[in-house]
């Protein structure tokens, strides 16, 4: 892949609007913004081009120096990751509030790391209010006015991030390669952090012991033979009506945005816990949109029941996902990791697989169909998921059973592990 992005690092307390900066320099609504304090706990990454040249965006959570209490030390820990790699630190303090002790103290902390670093005072909405960028100029390092919100000032931060870089030349920046798109998805406190973290061999993810730890979604890159996967750690997604923080709502929708955005979704059960009803509407998120399924059943090392008891149970309760494979891991003690990246990427191959016309039709020849309408000829109208098109005698679907028989017939001459497949009818 060559070298890496150089990286801009977004730092600061909670609450200042470093997710509205990270929105605004990406381009995307990756970062979840409210006004309730401390929602971003994680990195996020993203991509920046500027002046032809591409960036990595760094969104880190608030951090609070002092606080011993487990997420905010946690925070710290996860910045520093980040800062160490950092071509650019960018501490991002509020105009409003005013050069506070915090702020001073952060600036202290990023000055021992010897990474270039400057302020971005945030919510700086007019040429009036420049004003109030003056006390932070004590710091000692280059100031920029900014209004994330609106933009404003966001072109001189990147500018200023492209002179920390302009040493390396245009050609050293890895080439562009697609990613897999996969979405961990599961309750909360499942251990999909603790996966991704292993699958990643990185600590990228926050673990703790507290459910709901990750409120926004992770995004971690990771090459594997040749081939790079772009992970998603999503938010444990509850029951309705169990969700009474607007973040948490929203952590609900962003998870539920990132399954319809992947390619793949490692759906993580508890083995100690069984199959839920909650497992079960996850799942159909997935089944719903079409999604390439690995079952991923965590902490089977401590688990009460045996592997094949537990797959009948999943077999059992997840009957629309037949498609899918169970992989047993303890993702704690590192455990049945080995073959995951070769399930996601099986499972990313056939729902991206595509058959000829002529294979369909000789396919067709060859079915013993004894249902009452009859099948001309078929093809393939789109992949993830394969979509197929028949052309019959009559003007209605598929019935329920003739539809499965299909299905089955189909996975048995081409595969298709992994992956739902749709049928949809057409009268000739």
């Amino acid at each position: 892949m060559g070298k890496e992005l150089p990286s801009l690092v977004i730092v600061g307390r909670p609450n200042v609007g470093k997710s509205t900066l990270f929105n605004r320099l990406t381009g995307t609504r990756r970062a979840i913004v409210t006004n309730e304090p401390g929602i971003t706990r994680d990195r996020i990454y993203g991509k920046s081009e500027w002046r032809g040249r591409v960036l990595e965006i760094v969104d880190t959570g608030g951090i609070v120096p002092d606080d011993k209490a487990l997420i905010p030390t946690e925070i710290l820990r996860q910045a520093r990751v980040a800062i160490e790699k950092a071509a650019l630190l960018v501490l991002v303090v509020d105009s409003t509030a005013g050069l506070t002790p915090l702020d001073q103290e952060l600036a202290r902390l990023l000055r021992t790391t010897g990474r270039p670093f400057v302020v971005a005072v945030n919510k700086v909405d007019s040429t009036l209010q420049e004003v109030n960028a003056g006390p932070f100029h004590a710091l000692g390092v280059p100031v920029f006015p900014i209004a994330a919100e609106h933009g404003t000032g966001v072109d001189d931060l990147l500018d200023e991030a492209l002179e920390q870089i302009k040493g390396q030349s245009a050609e050293e920046q890895p080439e562009p390669q697609k990613a897999v798109e996969i979405a961990i998805i599961g309750r909360p406190n499942v251990g999909k952090s603790t996966l991704l973290n292993r699958m990643a061999d990185e600590e990228r993810s926050i673990v703790s012991p507290i459910p709901g730890t990750t409120m926004d979604s992770v995004d971690t890159e990771v090459v594997k033979n040749g081939k790079l996967y772009r992970f998603v750690d999503t938010a444990g997604i509850r029951r309705k009506g169990k969700t009474k923080l607007m973040a948490e709502k929203l952590s609900v929708v962003m998870a539920r945005r990132h399954l319809r955005m992947c390619n793949v979704a490692m759906l993580v059960m508890d083995a100690q816990e069984g199959v839920l009803a909650l497992d079960a509407t996850i799942a159909g998120y997935a089944h719903e949109e079409g999604r390439a399924v690995v079952l991923v059943v965590n902490k089977s090392d401590i688990a009460k029941e045996g592997k094949r008891k537990f797959e009948e149970e999943v077999r059992d309760h997840l009957k629309f996902l037949d498609y899918a494979t169970v992989a047993f891991v303890s993702a704690k003690q590192k455990q049945g990791m080995r073959g995951l990246f070769g399930l996601v990427k099986r499972a990313f191959e056939f729902a991206s697989k595509r058959e000829t016309t002529g294979q369909l039709n000789r396919f067709i020849a060859t079915l013993h169909w004894e249902y009452d309408m009859k099948i001309y000829y078929m093809t393939q109208g789109s992949v993830r998921p394969p979509t197929f098109v028949v052309f019959t005698d009559k003007a209605k679907d598929l019935h329920f059973s003739s539809e499965r028989f299909l299905i089955n017939q189909l996975r048995k001459r081409f595969g298709f592990e992994g992956t739902p497949i749709r049928i949809k009818a057409k009268r000739r």
